[in-house]
């Protein structure tokens, strides 16, 4: 498209720009470029150097007038100073002089009255294939000719900052400026920073429109029903939310608006380290597919073949595919009310049970608190799992405080027919390093007997110390499972344990009440 250019970005002498460039062509780039290998079967096969996860210590947000009194300022949005922004900015424009870049047009948003016209700009092919795989593609050339983003982000993994100069925190950096509608990536090539950016601008304007935004996969069944599984990466949310029954709306971020839920991807970033062809087919056959994007798998140059279970470089191996990559799907992306919501968790220290059933005031709270364990590899540093209370599910992507969302998920759970429930898919009989993780395929057996009705008409059992409501029984789920103190050989400690994390849970949750910004239920008692 050599009428377009960049120069609204002052992006200037670039000596090519290639413009949504199909699947096929971005195949050819990044493999003439040495970014990538083709695999057997199709798969492009890249490396993500030394950041193989997320680097939240990098994100910045900019402090400025007409945002600084929404933002949840903290940890997870870290103010960063608009000359700060301008500064950097400008040597990220000298840098790109001179070289190709590839752009992408795009959709963050299925419902088109939500959806947020969104351009990224990437320094390499591989990245702008990304891009392709995880938005919404627009297929008519006409409209792509008339694109004008609401949102941009421009990628240059190979810049470096320079910390005492720029005022970042590493050589790497993630900064959003609201503002200009901007975010500017560097140093760091893993892709997930791209998607996770334009989903914390989503995070950022929707719920101003009464649109609860959503760390979350969705599914339907053959009846319409929808089920959404909240979670953090790792949990599951990818795994338990692709089922041969049911037809997948999206596997990581939502919309939930007056009309229903809605998906704002057009593609899955599944984690696939171990993956199995007999635990996950679904997900399993995508790795094998042209068009997917194995970030960081083992892989023999030599046969071109790919091992799942080779953990040498990360244990955050992924795999970016377009949901078109998976034959069962609501193609529209749409879906109406939830009927169910689950709340998956890594418990690590394995005292929650492996499925309970909670009332609307428990899911709130549950639902502020974002109990899980941190896994291995999900983020730089972290080398084993460790227990994390992350708000809403996803505060590191939450632009707003999470009291906003939490309000916004009270009002949708008033609903009639929203039934809520926690799914432990951690550790049982005991805690990490003594226990084992519970099995797919019985956190699979306990959600399809959510979504079919079953448990909703079982038998239950207060827990006393969690005080929530406990199944007597499951199909195909052993009853010893289904109470996690029976496991443990040491009645007393796990006693001990399920309390400390009991008045952790009150800590983290007593916490919001006492900010009074919210309309939370009373105090966790």
């Amino acid at each position: 498209m050599p009428e377009k250019n960049l120069t609204q970005y002052g992006i200037t002498n670039a000596p090519s720009i290639a413009w949504n460039l199909s699947t096929p062509a971005l195949y050819t780039e990044a493999i003439r470029n040495h970014e990538a290998e083709l695999a057997h079967l199709g798969p492009l096969v890249v490396r993500t150097g030394h950041h193989t996860g997320r680097a939240p210590n990098d994100r910045f947000v900019v402090k400025e007038s007409t945002t600084e009194d929404k933002i949840w300022w903290g940890k997870e949005n870290r103010p960063f100073s608009p000359e700060k922004f301008d500064a950097l900015y400008h040597r990220i424009l000298a840098y790109l002089q001179g070289k190709k870049l590839y752009v992408q047009d795009c959709y963050s948003g299925a419902d088109t009255k939500y959806r947020m016209p969104v351009r990224v700009i990437n320094e390499t092919a591989w990245h702008n294939l990304f891009v392709r795989n995880m938005f919404i593609r627009i297929h008519d050339e006409n409209v792509l000719a008339k694109f004008e983003p609401e949102f941009t982000v421009i990628h240059a993994p190979h810049f470096h900052a320079y910390p005492e100069m720029d005022g970042t925190n590493s050589d790497a950096f993630i900064i959003l400026n609201f503002q200009k509608r901007l975010v500017i990536i560097g140093g760091s090539s893993y892709g997930g920073e791209i998607k996770k950016s334009i989903f914390t601008a989503m995070n950022f304007y929707l719920p101003q429109k009464k649109v609860m935004t959503m760390h979350c996969s969705a599914n339907m069944g053959k009846d319409g029903d929808v089920a959404i599984f909240f979670g953090l990466s790792g949990t599951g949310k990818t795994t338990v939310s692709t089922d041969a029954k049911r037809r997948l709306i999206g596997d990581d971020e939502h919309g939930w608006s007056n009309d229903g839920v809605f998906n704002f991807e057009g593609g899955c970033y599944a984690k696939v380290i171990n993956l199995s062809q007999e635990g996950e087919p679904d997900i399993y056959e995508c790795t094998r597919k042209f068009g997917t994007i194995l970030e960081n798998v083992g892989f023999d140059a030599k046969t071109g073949r790919v091992d799942l279970n080779d953990n040498t470089l990360a244990e955050n191996t992924r795999a970016a595919y377009p949901i078109t990559h998976i034959d069962n799907i609501v193609p529209e992306g749409k879906g109406g009310h939830a009927n169910n919501i689950i709340f998956l968790t890594a418990d690590a220290f394995g005292v929650l049970p492996p499925v309970a059933k909670l009332t609307p005031e428990q899911a709130q709270k549950y639902f502020m608190i974002g109990y899980t364990a941190k896994l291995a590899g999900t983020e730089i540093g972290v080398t084993e799992p460790k227990a994390v209370f992350s708000p809403c599910f996803g505060a590191p992507f939450m632009a707003l405080e999470p009291a906003v969302y939490g309000d916004l998920l009270a009002e949708k759970i008033k609903k009639p027919k929203v039934n809520c429930w926690l799914v432990n898919t951690g550790w049982i009989n005991g805690p990490y390093g003594k226990g084992e993780r519970i099995s797919i395929q019985l956190t699979r057996a306990m959600v399809h007997a959510i979504l079919d009705g079953t448990l909703a008409k079982a038998k239950y059992r207060t827990d006393k110390i969690f005080g929530i409501d406990i199944p007597e029984s499951c199909p195909d789920v052993p009853s010893d499972v289904l109470d996690p103190s029976k496991g443990w050989e040491d009645k007393k400690k796990y006693q001990t344990e399920a309390g400390k994390l009991a008045e952790d849970f009150k800590k983290v949750y007593n916490g919001f009440i006492n900010d009074k910004k919210t309309k939370l239920v009373p105090e966790l008692t």
